[in-house]
């Protein structure tokens, strides 16, 4: 009896992010049952997942031109893709508090390899519709696969560990990259030319792709996750209706953070494009797979910084959110002027460059573009959804958030994309356009910096109408859903 009544008070103690608790009735769970429903595992699975499916296009997409020898018809597929996902992304959020975020992650792990299998088909026999059908089923699957995982990356976890919890979603995601482009490297690393990469990379790359599916099946829903802490997180697909859904996003926009955080949402992306010319343009095949593998892990060497260094105690959120961006920006600036003295040396050159590990000068034209501004590109998306975790404590409005995050970021790219897609458009005039966008979400996201709170809200009230309680529960640990 005394025992039963300490583990009640234990229960209660315990530490919770929200003020909104329900107490349920204590019942014994396995250790493996609290590992698989534990916020780590299920960060570890969608970092795994996000390995097989974005993790491997970025690999392909970090040879220049997935792979190809000429970048515009990769550029129209990726504008295509992004271009689905600008309306995808927010729809699938919508779908996913109605739905579960569980099946619109499993729906997000279908469309990515038919992309790679037509870069094969591409590669091999020189079709090129299927590359761009390849675009449409990409863009069906980022936009449930962006919609989702983020979600659960931010969602699942106290907010006292989102930093370290992102840095392990998007450090497992350049995974991904890594081995893909290890692949590449090996595959190609007797073509000192500029050129295409052999269509055996991809036949590889692919049947990783494939391992996405059934590892989205072990995800668990947010009502069975039990934190560390012993708390749960109330269902967000109770008594929801899309139109009000629709409703909550429409709010969710007209908030100062969102609409102020619209311009780098929509320009950080945009000097990916330029970087797939930079590669296809002046680098020999092996130079550029070379490029994927060191970019791969300057990216994850940010995620791990990064994921440290967000979630230290020394200092508060604010003043770490202002730290870590107006570095960033002094950081930025210095390396596009840097990257403007090397595209207006190559452009220059006659007769035209071709940059390979054994010729000179080549330390200077990669470093710079294609390991610190690959550095600085992961840097900011860590800061990005870091900072949307900062504002709000409840999954529902999280997964809108990163919808609509998500939404933005796609439209940026789509265009960028599409840009990089007309030949006639120069690589000058790319980079160029890449550095005005930075320029103009310079004072906007600094006012979104200073408005950063030291604890998030538990339920934001968006809607005229709306409980503060609704969707806002957290359980205590030890209720049926954890069997």
């Amino acid at each position: 009896m005394g025992t039963d009544q300490s583990h009640k008070q234990a229960i209660e103690a315990a530490s919770d992010e929200s003020d909104h608790e329900v107490y349920a009735t204590p019942k014994k769970v396995s250790r493996f049952t609290r590992w698989y429903r534990s916020p780590l595992f299920n960060v570890i699975i969608v970092g795994l997942i996000s390995f097989t499916q974005p993790g491997i296009w970025n690999a392909l997409n970090n040879t220049g031109a997935g792979g190809q020898q000429e970048p515009y018809l990769v550029n129209g597929a990726n504008s295509l893709t992004f271009g689905i996902m600008v309306f995808g992304c927010t729809f699938f959020s919508l779908l996913a508090n109605k739905f579960g975020l569980k099946n619109i992650l499993i729906i997000g792990t279908l469309g990515y390899a038919p992309y790679s299998a037509s870069l094969y088909v591409n590669n091999r026999y020189g079709v090129e519709w299927f590359v761009l059908f390849g675009g449409v089923t990409c863009g069906i699957a980022a936009s449930a696969l962006w919609a989702s995982e983020g979600a659960i990356a931010l969602g699942y976890p106290q907010v006292k560990d989102r930093g370290k919890f992102t840095g392990i979603w998007l450090g497992l995601r350049e995974l991904g990259q890594l081995i893909g482009s290890s692949i590449q490297l090996s595959l190609n690393r007797k073509k000192n030319q500029r050129g295409k990469v052999g269509y055996d990379t991809y036949l590889i790359l692919i049947g990783l792709q494939c391992a996405g599916l059934p590892l989205a099946f072990l995800i668990s829903p947010p009502e069975k996750v039990i934190r560390p802490d012993g708390t749960k997180i109330g269902d967000p697909t109770k008594n929801k209706k899309v139109l009000g859904e629709f409703k909550r996003v429409w709010a969710l926009l007209k908030t100062k953070r969102v609409f102020l955080l619209l311009p780098i949402l929509i320009g950080f992306n945009w000097n990916g494009t330029y970087l797939s010319i930079y590669l296809t343009k002046y680098f020999s095949v092996r130079a550029r797979a070379l490029g994927a593998l060191t970019t791969g892990i300057a990216a994850t060497a940010a995620n791990i910084f990064w994921g440290w260094f967000l979630d230290l105690k020394i200092f508060s959120r604010p003043k770490i959110a202002r730290i870590t961006w107006f570095s960033f920006v002094v950081i930025m600036l210095s390396i596009f002027g840097w990257q403007i003295s090397n595209q207006h040396k190559y452009q220059s050159t006659i007769p035209k460059v071709t940059l390979d590990w054994d010729t000179p000068d080549f330390g200077r034209a990669f470093a710079s573009t294609v390991l610190f501004r690959r550095f600085m590109n992961e840097s900011h998306y860590m800061f990005v959804y870091w900072i949307i975790g900062t504002f709000n404590n409840d999954i529902e409005t999280l997964t809108l958030t990163v919808g609509i995050v998500r939404s933005f970021e796609s439209f940026g790219s789509a265009v960028s994309f599409g840009l990089g897609a007309a030949s006639a458009v120069s690589p000058m005039a790319n980079l160029i356009v890449a550095f005005l966008m930075f320029v103009i979400c310079i004072p906007t996201t600094s006012l979104v910096v200073f408005e950063v709170p030291e604890h998030p809200v538990d339920k934001e009230r968006l809607v005229e109408g709306e409980s503060e309680n609704e969707g806002a529960l957290t359980v205590k640990a030890g209720d049926e859903a954890t069997s």
